[in-house]
């Protein structure tokens, strides 16, 4: 399958997809589109910049179109996140935004390239007990992302990939996962903290 896991910053993405690589070994792991730029001499703006959040879009659209006829793959990130940081802050600067027709189009094949998002939304009470970068726009995006995804506000997965969103302790996600895939864990994930960006 290829699998993609959305959340906002500091929701356990990389943990859950370091468990996940750990104990399904078959899979290979894309970066986040973020990590992958920088990798590439991409230099970003200090603080959110929606250039910035664009360029990353575009990054993310490709490697998943990229990986399309890979049967075992997890995405860091999906448009959709990209999507819901570019609305919130650009309704943080008084202006609206939405995705070119040629970009919508490449959205819409990236997500139809996709079997499985997974989505971690932030618990009550907060269980990453360190202090976040921008935690206004880490709150605002995972609303953002509860409607984009619950509510389909897009109109983007009704012929796409299915959605899982997964609550729990760093081991009730790994299994829940795995059971999603309807592949057991290889073996069982470490349970010591990390922090997502």
């Amino acid at each position: 399958m290829r699998l993609a896991v959305t959340g906002t910053h500091g929701s356990g993405k990389t943990t859950l997809i370091d468990d996940f690589a750990d104990a399904h070994r078959d899979y290979d792991r894309e970066q986040e589109p973020y990590w992958a730029l920088a990798q590439q001499g991409v230099v970003f703006a200090d603080g959110v910049s929606l250039p910035d959040l664009e360029e990353q879009l575009e990054a993310s659209v490709g490697m998943i179109l990229a990986r399309a006829g890979d049967p075992r793959v997890i995405f860091d990130r999906c448009p959709l996140d990209l999507i819901a940081y570019l609305e919130v802050v650009a309704e943080g600067e008084g202006i609206d935004w939405s995705p070119t027709g040629k970009l919508l189009g490449r959205i819409e094949r990236a997500l139809a390239a996709l079997d499985l998002v997974v989505f971690l939304p932030l618990s009550q009470p907060d269980e990453i007990a360190t202090a976040i970068e921008f935690p206004r726009l880490r709150a605002n995006v995972d609303q953002r992302l509860k409607s984009i995804l619950r509510d389909d506000a897009l109109g983007l997965l009704a012929d796409g990939p299915r959605l899982i969103e997964l609550h729990g302790s760093r081991d009730a996600r790994l299994r829940k996962l795995s059971a999603a895939i309807g592949e057991p864990a290889d073996k069982k994930a470490g349970s010591a903290p990390a922090m997502d960006r």
